[in-house]
């Protein structure tokens, strides 16, 4: 195993593959000044204040004091930096090298096909609440339903409150009780609907209160849900008086499907008899509804109809160079094959923009992408923000430095194919390859709106660890290291750690995971995420409250 990695020949820094201890030697003869953990950059020659700090070819950084080679890159001598970037200077696009996709032609997997021909990997009935003040009722109906239909996940923890409450009456001592272990929640019920994959609750915070464009962006999103090809019907909770009204969500469905067809049941409590009245009749369309779709069967589909979402959270510095990679392996291949891509986290392109320009295939999609980066990163500012503040403290301690550092690396996910579009939040893809979202870096706001906007299978990359799901997409979680696969193995559904030690490579790995991608598209696979219950939702506030 190499104890260091020179990602492009370019870089003037290296990452530690494993800790080095000081005197240890690097390469070309180079000797650690200091202890350097694994994770950790290495400069593998002077740099003076003021001098960039390159890795991936591209500025991650300025030295904000001399940094001799060898030495340890920390918060104490790197500042955030990145390259300028504009379509103007957009290079001419040049077609790229597909990988050979010959072992996939005649693949399919078996999906749910919706009267608008696009098809689903998962198959749900969802509860859309429009404002907030209607959280409770949905929570009251999601208490009735999961329980009753065989939906309910976790039911091993309410068993050991349950356990631990009978001990305490019996007299039983603290020790005791702290060695109670947790069942395997066997007791679960079945699914009443075997064909149904759940009833989703897309509980959020906003709908009124906040500016009319919140308003209108919330229903987008939502309509995006309704409309998705993993979502067979839909109830919608409305209080009456919010920005987010019924005749907003009606218009955004439309545009969306004009032919929408499936079951929709529209509730508004303030003509509503009652709440129980309201909630009772919601209960029994959703009933009914659940029986009618427990009656779609999955069909073959051809790997054209797949749309899966990029995302990375809990990042390290190990994320850029094994985990992401490859999933842009994955990326690529569905392209290849006819089918979209979605990379979005825009504060994680900081520094690479100039590169996805190059990569539009016509000059107004470079245009529109730079206007989209551009108008966030002011935005941003206008409230004394902006992407170099994006780094979190874990991504920090485990080596990435600056935003630029961590987008270099983030970028990755979305391979070498060329960009043919760039989508403002909400906007749903409609054309076939890589497509740029525009989202913020948070986890839940990037996978909830990459569903939004059509994804139908989500592939997570983590270094850290991050337990993050979507509430109706399949989302498989792939390990940067081997540390975290075996330590987090409950949330973890693929490891990429022997990338670090040079016993796979990025190909070999991006291909069993695309074949993980078809068997989770089949529902041959469960992902941890799914099985664990973790339905993430959370819309993307871009304004201010009122």
């Amino acid at each position: 195993m190499n104890s260091i990695l020179q990602i492009d020949s370019e870089d003037n820094v290296a990452v530690a593959l494993q800790t080095l201890e000081p005197g240890a030697k690097v390469l070309n003869g180079l000797s650690a000044q200091a202890a350097i953990p694994a994770k950790h950059k290495v400069s593998l020659g002077r740099i003076n204040t003021g001098e960039r700090v390159v890795m991936y070819g591209v500025t991650v950084g300025l030295a904000t004091k001399p940094i001799e080679a060898g030495a340890l890159l920390s918060t104490e001598n790197v500042a955030h930096e990145s390259d300028s970037f504009s379509s103007d200077s957009r290079m001419p696009y040049a077609d790229w090298l597909k990988p050979d996709v010959s072992k996939w032609n005649k693949r399919t997997f078996d999906g749910y096909y919706r009267s608008n021909g696009r098809v689903g990997t998962a198959n749900h009935w969802i509860v859309v609440p429009l404002v907030f003040c209607e959280n409770r009722n949905a929570q009251m109906m999601r208490e009735a339903l999961e329980e009753n239909l065989g939906y309910k996940k976790g039911s091993h923890y309410s068993d050991l409150v349950s356990r631990m409450v009978r001990l305490r009456a019996s007299g039983k001592r603290r020790d005791e009780i702290m060695d109670e272990t947790l069942s395997n929640g066997s007791s679960v019920a079945s699914r009443v609907f075997p064909n149904v994959d759940g009833v989703k609750f897309l509980t959020h915070g906003l709908g009124c209160g906040g500016t009319r464009d919140d308003a209108d962006a919330l229903c987008a999103l939502m309509a995006g849900y309704i409309t998705h090809p993993n979502v067979a019907g839909a109830t919608i909770l409305s209080l009456g008086c919010q920005n987010s009204t019924v005749e907003r969500l009606e218009e955004e469905i439309a545009r969306r499907d004009s032919g929408y067809d499936r079951p929709l049941h529209i509730h508004v409590q303030q003509k509503a008899d009652s709440e129980q009245a309201m909630l009772s009749r919601a209960l029994k369309e959703i009933f009914l509804g659940l029986d009618e779709i427990d009656g779609l069967q999955r069909e073959p589909a051809t790997l054209s109809q797949l749309t899966v979402g990029m995302e990375c959270g809990g990042s390290d510095g190990f994320s850029g160079i094994s985990a992401n990679p490859v999933l842009g392996r994955v990326s690529d291949l569905i392209v290849s094959l006819g089918g979209s891509a979605i990379l979005a986290e825009f504060p994680e392109l900081c520094g690479v923009e100039q590169e996805l320009l190059n990569r539009c295939v016509d000059a107004a999609t470079a245009s529109r992408l730079e206007s989209l980066i551009r108008r966030y990163a002011a935005h941003a500012a206008t409230v004394g923000a902006g992407f170099h503040m994006n780094p979190s403290p874990g991504n920090i301690a485990d080596g990435l430095l600056t935003d630029a550092m961590k987008s270099a690396g983030a970028a990755k996910k979305g391979g070498a194919s060329p960009i043919v579009a760039a989508l403002d939040y909400t906007e749903p893809v409609t054309k076939s390859g890589l497509n740029l979202l525009c989202t913020p870096g948070g986890d839940v706001e990037s996978t909830s709106a990459m569903a939004a906007s059509g994804a139908n299978v989500m592939i997570f990359s983590t270094g850290l660890g991050t337990p993050t799901g979507n509430v109706i997409c399949p989302t498989l979680k792939v390990s940067s290291n081997t540390e975290l696969a075996q330590r987090m193995s409950d949330i973890i559904d693929f490891n990429t750690g022997d990338i670090i030690t040079g016993e796979a490579s990025i190909q070999g790995l991006g291909d069993q995971l695309f074949n993980q991608v078809i068997a989770t598209a089949c529902g041959e696979y469960t992902p941890k995420a799914v099985a664990l219950g973790q339905d993430d939702f959370l819309p993307w506030k871009r304004g201010v409250s009122l």
